[in-house]
């Protein structure tokens, strides 16, 4: 059984000068900008209000990170979580919107740190061509060290035949609810396993 011990905030960052250190191993979560990164996050660490929401989409654009101190067996393990600016919604200039892009292709590319790239989908639309446009772009650019997990949110919203058509397209998909805790400990599982390579 995996334990979250401790989360917390470290510091934003605009650009990668403005970068934590290398070196501690990374969970990247990309999605579009409603997607509910925070909540998933919030959830994940069970810390409500660790990540905050903007209330319009898009407007986040820095990169947040926070440490999380996980436990199992008596054994303590240390990783970020790195939310990411979303994708797909943003109203700003297009000259704001090209570095922004710049800034995220840059970290995405180059970090050395990032382990595990989460690719959050909204489970209620997903087929959306920019999500698969997303996950292409993922798997040119993954390194042999790397591992892309698919986690798809907003289970609660869904009926069951919709999470069969998931399952069905999507064999290896992992469901979540933030707000009902459904599915959490399954990607909790899924990222610490990846990451440490620890029996869950």
């Amino acid at each position: 059984m995996i334990k979250v011990k401790d989360a917390f905030f470290v510091k934003s960052a605009s650009k990668m000068e403005e970068t934590t250190p290398e070196g501690m191993s990374e969970v990247a979560f990309i999605g579009r900008s409603n997607v509910g990164k925070s909540s998933i996050i919030n959830a994940l660490t069970n810390k409500k209000g660790l990540a905050k929401s903007s209330s319009t989409p898009g407007k986040t654009r820095l990169i947040n990170f926070f440490q999380i101190v996980l436990a199992q067996d008596e054994k303590t393990y240390y990783a970020q979580l790195v939310d990411l600016p979303g994708f797909g919604y943003a109203k700003v200039s297009h000259s704001l919107k090209a570095e922004w892009q710049k800034n995220l292709t840059d970290y995405i590319k180059k970090r050395v740190s990032i382990r595990v790239f989460v690719h959050l989908v909204d489970s209620r639309h997903p087929f959306l061509e920019i999500d698969q446009a997303v996950h292409n772009y993922l798997s040119e650019i993954v390194r042999p060290d790397q591992t892309i997990l698919r986690i798809f949110t907003k289970l609660d919203k869904l009926k069951q035949s919709e999470i069969s058509i998931i399952k069905k397209n999507y064999p290896d998909a992992i469901l979540v609810s933030s707000s009902s805790k459904k599915g959490v400990d399954k990607a909790l599982a899924a990222i610490f396993e990846t990451l440490f390579g620890a029996e869950s």
